[in-house]
């Protein structure tokens, strides 16, 4: 399985709407790397845009200098967020990637003609609208723009389009998004602009092949990430032989993803992604959160704040597959004391105790109902987990997950181990000591580190008592803001 988040422009660091879809990300390919599946998870920065020229102009500083600074603050995102990516590119430095437009430029040249062209132009979205205001919310005004572009021929790929989408071909989840995509592509084709004048990009960019006077618009540069990343074998292995390729997107590049970089590989003959899945947005007081609106929440604060698994339970737990989710502190906090310390960290820490209070530490067999508090109404843990995530529900996984912690508490108060003796609480013990073992390998995609630490204390033979796995964040006076 290949999975890609798209690459953000580094006019500025990141925010939390970003760090959704890394999460998102590398659920899935924690998920299929533990079902024993080969995977790849590639993300990275779009550092040849226009919006990074103009930031660097306003800081005063050069263009390479923050382009380095900000792309090094994407990929530091790793470590705060608990990320396994296995590939990160950045399109201003990574070897291949000028070469690897520069092939795919040439691949469609007979789908490429000059013309010029006139319209209103939206630098934050990098992108021509044929009125205004920005459908993003960008609060710049839209610039008239006049020049000579390169076009390519989006209109030859209509009917195509509209068969790989229809027949499934190319899978775009959620249906909304499939629909909105087919209503498009249905409703007539125009050629696209493909390239802007060197000038007004300030020379930053990858020249047009053979016409030094333009660059090469930025999202067609940036598309092709997604395989100029994959160097020598790695192409073959991941974009030509394997059967899931997953691009993970917001809402607002859905065109880009779903019409223009497919009708780029037609023309190419190069082979097409199988699964779009587009997350709608993270919202602060109803409004979109991004880099330029000055309502971005940075996510290494939250993380330094209230800790990484505390950052990740809210994006897994709150956010819908499909809507807009409005971020508080309060809300973030309120998850994590109900379900991380409330409920997490209250059952191991009962269990362990129990266990070393009762039993001197040793863990016993279990009884027979383990199955009622480690599995689910309607089957295992295991597979509904998998039948959300292959539909994209990260919030019916994660909740999927929780039933074990929700019916092991129950457990433990419907049996009452330390009113039991003998053999009866033997065997409840042992029935709560291996579901909290099921819940840390089912909990791994989701929180790595909680699951490690849940291992950690119902894993060996002889359990230990330890610290609370999770205070209170309010208990500790960090509430929210």
């Amino acid at each position: 399985m290949y999975i890609t988040t798209t690459i953000p422009y580094v006019n500025a660091r990141p925010h939390l709407g970003f760090a959704l879809e890394l999460v998102q990300a590398d659920v899935l390919a924690r998920h299929h790397r533990r079902r024993g599946e080969p995977v790849r998870f590639q993300t990275g920065t779009d550092d040849n845009s226009l919006k990074n020229v103009l930031a660097a102009e306003a800081a005063g500083v050069p263009v390479r200098e923050l382009v380095d600074r900000n792309a090094a603050a994407f990929e530091g995102l790793r470590g705060p967020l608990d990320l396994s990516f296995d590939s990160f590119i950045r399109t201003s430095t990574h070897p291949g990637h000028r070469a690897g437009v520069e092939r795919i430029w040439r691949a469609v040249a007979h789908d490429l003609y000059p013309r010029h062209y006139e319209g209103l132009y939206c630098v934050g979205c990098e992108q021509f609208y044929t009125e205004g205001p920005c459908p993003e919310g960008h609060r710049q005004p839209l610039q008239t723009v006049s020049e000579e572009n390169w076009f390519f021929r989006l209109s030859r790929y209509q009917d195509a389009l509209s068969e790989l989408i229809r027949g499934g071909r190319l899978k775009i989840e959620p249906v909304t998004r499939r629909n909105e995509v087919l209503a498009f592509v249905e409703s007539g084709l125009a050629d696209i602009s493909v390239s802007r004048s060197a000038a007004r990009a300030r020379g930053w960019g990858i020249p047009v092949p053979g016409d030094p006077g333009q660059v090469v618009y930025v999202w067609w540069d940036a598309l092709a990430n997604y395989v100029t990343a994959l160097e020598g074998d790695d192409y073959e292995r991941w974009w030509v032989a394997e059967r899931r390729k997953v691009h993970l997107m917001g809402k607002g590049v859905i065109r880009f993803h779903a019409v223009y970089w497919p009708a780029m590989l037609l023309s190419a003959g190069l082979p097409l992604p199988t699964q779009i899945f587009v997350h709608d947005y993270l919202t602060v007081a109803g409004q979109k959160i991004s880099k330029s609106s000055g309502d971005a929440v940075d996510p290494v604060a939250l993380v330094e704040a209230y800790g990484t698994d505390a950052v990740r339970w809210w994006l897994l737990r709150e956010v819908p597959r499909v809507g807009d989710a409005d971020f508080t502190a309060e809300r973030l906090v309120a998850r994590a004391d109900e379900d991380l310390a409330n409920g997490l960290g209250n059952l191991v820490n009962r269990v362990v105790t129990m266990v070393s209070r009762f039993l001197d530490g040793h863990v016993p067999a279990p009884g027979e109902d383990l199955a009622d508090v480690s599995g689910t109404v309607s089957g295992t843990v295991s597979d509904t987990v998998h039948e959300a995530l292959e539909g994209y529900d990260f919030r019916r996984a994660a909740a999927a997950v929780w039933r074990i912690v929700e019916e092991a508490n129950r457990y433990v108060e419907r049996t009452q181990p330390w009113r039991q003796d003998g053999t009866a609480r033997e065997a409840s013990l042992g029935t709560l000591v291996h579901a909290c073992r099921a819940l840390a390998v089912q909990l791994e995609p989701f929180l790595p580190t909680a699951a490690a630490r849940v291992a950690a204390a119902v894993g060996g033979e002889r359990l230990e008592r330890a610290a609370p796995l999770y205070p209170r964040l309010v208990d500790a006076g960090r509430a929210g803001v």
